[in-house]
């Protein structure tokens, strides 16, 4: 009889140890490793079965393997559907992470009921609801079908007999840190279950040609638990983003084998579920203060879309003493930071004593550097006391010497602002040379520094 064997794995960071640690080497956090029972091997056992034919066996030239056709279904859901890069495609496994209570079980839950109704059948596979909670759910989304089929069994071996049985189109997993295998002595959710249950659905589902959809739990850093292993085996990363005291939800692909990357799909949160917003921008500004100090538009690119953003900062002096308070919400408070500190040695603003808030208003979430043009001038906005133009976009990355850098895709930008009435754009001065800007009526401000831009907004 072959003989088990076991191994520590970190329950933080999933390092391997071939003995149990306090400290774990790899994210120093102490007593997170647990013993794992690995499944035993004969010595003479080979993985890959048999070869595949072909002059060197399993190996072959590129150019004779044959492509793949990316037979795509919608989801029936526009913006889930523009996140995915046009729909799920058969055989993908897609991982979809997110804070709890943010909505991703509703969104499953409604996009499969309209992938039902199409008369495809969908077996989603809950270890978190009894189908009782499932239905009360369902009722409410308006997403009852007699294709969604409900089962609330956990042991992934199981599932896999009761999908032989079912033969579905598309499976849903929610959540896979509640699954567990039978090969392994570790509770659910632990590191090694969650990656051999993701693995064991991997090759199920390429054997069968369906896609699958998983709903991962998050951990405090904001990482999907699993940890980044589970990542690895998927072919498509989703995370929804937003604030629960906001009715909006951004839903971000960051990893996807089969489009692009980083697109989003908008979703404003109803009574009745989610819906999605095909215009964001409009909706971001609709509630734009129009008198207050420190209230600049943005223009940020997120996949193929095009978003203007309201940009709020405000200057407030400190009630600390030589110690003032620097909060960003939306933005990289570190990024915040160093803006301040290039205003402060290239234009002499003094932020001494002055606690400085800055906030993306519509609980987005923004980190592309184009935006740092806009937060230099709300935030030199709200300490001057100084109104801008409403109609007025700020463009441009913010280098340390002052300088204003090019970003991509100006073209976009400036139709975007166009189409939603803007007036003037300020731009980098490389934007000179572009020759795909598009013949339109907007006025176009070209910068060299950030001195020069705060002439033409503050002037």
């Amino acid at each position: 009889m072959a003989k088990s064997l076991s191994e520590f794995v970190c329950q933080n960071c999933g390092h391997h140890a071939p003995k149990w640690l306090g400290k774990c080497p790899e994210c120093n956090g102490w007593n997170t490793f647990s013993e794992e029972i690995l499944k035993a091997r004969s010595k003479n056992s080979r993985s890959g079965g048999t070869t595949a034919p072909g002059k060197y066996g399993g190996v072959q030239a590129i150019t004779e393997v044959q492509g793949l056709t990316q037979a795509r279904w919608t989801t029936g859901i526009k913006e889930f559907d523009r996140t995915l890069g046009g729909g799920m495609v058969e055989g993908s496994l897609i991982l979809i992470g997110g804070d709890p209570g943010i909505g991703k079980s509703t969104l499953m839950l409604q996009s499969m009921g309209a992938i039902a109704r199409s008369g495809k059948k969908v077996l989603y596979v809950s270890g978190e609801e009894s189908p009782s909670q499932i239905k009360m759910r369902a009722e409410r989304l308006n997403a009852l079908s007699d294709h969604l089929l409900i089962s609330s069994e956990i042991c992934i071996e199981d599932v896999q007999r009761l999908i032989d049985k079912v033969n579905p189109d598309v499976l849903v997993f929610d959540s896979i840190q509640t699954f567990y295998t039978a090969e392994l002595t570790s509770a659910p959710g632990s590191i090694g279950q969650v990656r051999e249950v993701a693995f064991k659905i991997f090759q199920d589902i390429k054997k069968r040609s369906i896609p699958a959809l998983l709903i991962g739990h998050i951990t405090k850093d904001g990482a999907i638990a699993g940890p980044k292993s589970l990542e690895h085996i998927v072919d498509t990363v989703i995370y929804f983003e937003g604030e629960k005291g906001h009715s909006y939800r951004i839903l971000r692909a960051i990893k996807n084998r089969f489009g692009s990357t980083p697109e989003i799909g908008v979703f404003e949160m109803g009574a009745e579920g989610l819906n999605s917003v095909e215009n964001p921008s409009e909706i971001f500004l609709a509630e734009r203060p129009t008198d207050c100090p420190g209230s600049v538009i943005v223009s940020s690119v997120e996949g193929s879309r095009t978003l203007l953003v309201e940009v709020q900062a405000l200057v407030t002096s400190s009630s600390s003493i030589g110690m003032p308070r620097r909060v960003a919400t939306g933005f990289d408070p570190t990024r915040m930071t160093l803006l301040i500190a290039i205003m402060e040695k290239r234009l002499g603003l003094h932020f001494q004593g002055e606690d400085v808030f800055v906030n993306i208003a519509g609980g987005l979430k923004v980190s592309e550097p184009a935006i740092d043009l806009g937060i230099a001038t709300a935030i030199a906005g709200s300490l001057k006391n100084q109104l801008i133009d409403l109609k007025t976009v700020m463009i441009g990355e913010v280098g340390l010497t002052g300088e204003v850098r090019s970003v991509m895709q100006l073209d976009s930008r400036i139709m975007e602002a166009e189409r939603l009435g803007f007036q003037r754009c300020v731009l980098p001065s490389t934007g000179v040379k572009e020759k795909s800007f598009p013949n339109s009526n907007i006025e176009l401000c070209f910068v060299k520094s950030l001195a020069e831009a705060f002439d033409v907004v503050f002037s």
